[in-house]
């Protein structure tokens, strides 16, 4: 079956392109790969996807684009195939990319009118091994989406991109998985726009070196630390220049792609926050809106 197996990067259109470029660079702890006057790319140092972030210059903060992974060419014109059939629209058919990093991929809209694209044969970067306590990101973990018809989108997600169902947290928010990892996409009811972008740390040492390094950047948690129940994962959340929410997170469930069985769990404090003691909540978290440019197709 053809279907996405990973995450590649997240395009953002924002005001202040100076001001983010520098928080990715300077305090999260991400590096430049290419850039000129209105873009710019940038990689994590322990993983080869060529880029995990791409900025352009614009005139308001957006999510421009969510870009997924597919394991070949003849994956990608199926899911393609697959995203038309379902009465998505087309930005392009599968070409090749001129993008860095180049590829092979064409770009859709969600049923929400989020652009994403999927793609193959994208160039790999270096990496290195990251120490323990370095404090820095390793890779792109998940990515969770609010949507006006959030089971419809979830619907969507299994039925069209090949992702399955991990777990429910009550029936408003879904964790659904594209490999081993217990989540990369969740998906929560609201407006059509981006909650945030998590991102692996090696160990929960390292989500805390790495919170750290932030606060003495200027940028304090906005939720956490703590420890979801539903992925098992530790987290803390902050808040970039640009009103972006972006996550540090460790230990991430690992579960078997075929044969895991969701369950549903129980909303309560201490199963958003098994510990129970991180500053912060849902309540402290960027409120979503509906992304700018709804079904307006970017570039780059």
């Amino acid at each position: 079956m053809s279907r996405v197996t990973e995450i590649r990067y997240v395009g953002y259109g924002v005001v202040e392109f100076e001001a983010e470029k520098n928080y990715y660079v300077d305090a999260f702890g991400l590096e430049l790969v290419d850039s000129d006057n209105n873009t710019a790319w940038l990689k994590t140092q322990g993983h080869d996807e060529h880029h995990v972030v791409r900025l352009r210059k614009a005139e308001a903060n957006r999510l421009d684009v969510i870009s997924l992974a597919a394991a070949s060419r003849s994956d990608v014109d199926t899911l393609c195939d697959k995203a038309r059939a379902a009465g998505c629209s087309l930005v392009c058919e599968p070409h090749e990319l001129n993008t860095p990093g180049g590829g092979y991929g064409f770009r859709f809209f969600s049923p929400d009118g989020l652009q994403i694209e999927i793609s193959c044969d994208v160039a790999r970067g270096g990496k290195r091994g990251l120490a323990h306590w370095e404090g820095l990101p390793v890779k792109i973990s998940h990515i969770v989406l609010h949507s006006p018809q959030h089971q419809e989108l979830v619907q969507f997600f299994t039925d069209v991109l090949g992702f399955k169902i991990s777990d429910w947290l009550g029936d408003f928010m879904c964790f659904l998985r594209c490999n081993s990892a217990h989540h990369r996409i969740a998906i929560l009811p609201g407006p059509p726009c981006l909650n945030h972008v998590a991102y692996d740390m090696l160990s929960v040492d390292d989500m805390m070196r790495g919170a750290h390094r932030l606060k003495l950047k200027g940028t304090e948690i906005q939720w956490g630390p703590g420890r979801h129940t539903a992925g098992n994962n530790a987290f803390s959340y902050f808040v970039t220049p640009a009103g972006f929410a972006v996550e540090y997170t460790a230990d991430l469930e690992e579960v078997d792609f075929d044969t895991h069985e969701a369950k549903v769990h129980v909303p309560a404090p201490l199963v958003m926050d098994q510990w129970g003691i991180g500053v912060g909540g849902p309540q402290t978290m960027p409120h979503p809106a509906p992304n700018p440019g709804l079904f307006v197709a970017v570039e780059g």
